[in-house]
């Protein structure tokens, strides 16, 4: 009789071993906080709260099947433009389950847990936020991956990238990405050793349009950019983070170069539209009539044509050191003459993004003078 059990309780366990799932076996990864976190190998169940491109560009252009759950709003109304290209390319997206945005106190915890995700991939500014939440995934079986693109360092899109990478098993790719950033961002770094001279920049958040002053950038985002490529940020002085500057303080300035960071904002009808699909006439009508506020006509920037646009929705990115290079460009081009970050940011799109690069991502307002 003791003979039968053994052989009976063999052959359960071994049944159970042959239909347990692959994410039986686990794997640790270091995140973007420094967090040695347990994971499913090869998760087939993923959550993913932010970084949507970047999730493509390591995952490849199948990486969104193995996602069911994503905060939606951050992508489809932050970023309208952005989200539709995609969706257009990979129709799943549009099918996920929404859990609800952190920032606006709508992110579902039941929502999450009911898509039954193996792993949850947040972005440090909403694990910082979930406060409890986290660890109430965590009490369910769902380990919590924290990524940092907008940490702008080279440290933390290293991290998250090698992170992403072990999570979706493409450790090569992954690699390939982290290391032509960091070399990306030292060639910046080594092209500016030694400069004297550090112009003026100002740059603010052209979602509102002309009439209405919208954010600009201390330490953070177009601020910390604005600093590693050999730029003064008029702003790091008067914010932590962001916030509008007074249009007084802008004037007294006088910077020499200006950026407005445009996006593809639905409904908006005066905001400087930018990215997929976009034709640059656009984005330069919308840039106009900030050059017509008021006191703007004799500031440098303007006098001299320093005008630009750049997209917003790169400032984050694994791709935002072609920002780099065009910010470092505008204000040092002697020093960056053979480089070209549109022809860097197409090529780009053409090996590691979903769909083709078209659009505008970055631009100079034309000088009447010289057209």
């Amino acid at each position: 009789m003791l003979n039968i059990f053994a052989r009976l309780l063999s052959g359960i366990l071994l049944a159970v071993a042959l239909i347990s799932p692959a994410w039986a076996e686990s794997i640790t990864i270091k995140d973007a906080y420094d967090r040695e976190v347990e994971v499913p190998a090869n998760p087939e169940r993923i959550l993913l709260g932010f970084y949507y491109e970047d999730f493509f560009a390591v995952g490849g252009a199948d990486a969104y099947d193995r996602v069911v759950a994503i905060s939606r709003s951050p992508w489809e109304g932050w970023r309208g433009l952005q989200w539709k290209a995609y969706v257009a390319a990979v129709p799943r997206i549009e099918t996920l389950t929404d859990v609800g945005e952190v920032d606006s106190g709508t992110f579902s915890l039941e929502v999450a847990l009911a898509a039954k995700p193996q792993v949850a991939i947040l972005a440090g500014w909403q694990y910082n936020a979930l406060g409890d939440g986290v660890q109430r995934l965590e009490a369910a079986g769902v380990p919590v991956v924290v990524l940092d693109y907008n940490a702008q360092t080279v440290e933390k899109h290293v991290a998250s990238t090698l992170a992403l990478g072990q999570i979706l098993g493409a450790t090569e790719r992954a690699t390939e990405l982290a290391m032509a950033y960091k070399a990306a961002v030292e060639d910046v770094a080594a092209r500016l050793e030694g400069i004297t001279e550090h112009p003026k920049v100002y740059v603010e958040l052209a979602r509102k349009g002309a009439d209405e002053v919208d954010n600009s950038y201390g330490n953070t985002m177009w601020g910390r950019l604005i600093e590693t490529a050999g730029g003064t940020n008029i702003a790091a002085t008067e914010i932590e983070k962001w916030g509008p500057l007074s249009p007084e303080y802008v004037l007294a300035q006088n910077p020499d170069v200006i950026f407005l960071a445009g996006s593809g904002w639905m409904g908006r009808d005066k905001a400087v539209i930018m990215g997929p699909g976009i034709d640059p006439a656009l984005s330069h009508e919308r840039m106009q009539p900030y050059t017509h506020r008021a006191g703007w006509s004799g500031m440098n920037a303007v006098k001299d044509g320093s005008v630009h646009a750049i997209y917003h929705g790169g400032a984050r990115t694994l791709y935002d050191y072609v920002f780099l290079q065009y910010l470092a460009k505008a204000l040092h081009p002697e020093l960056f003459d053979d480089v070209d970050p549109q022809a860097n940011l197409e090529a780009f799109f053409a090996k590691y993004m979903p769909i083709q690069f078209k659009g505008t991502y970055m631009t100079r307002l034309p000088d009447p003078a010289n057209g």
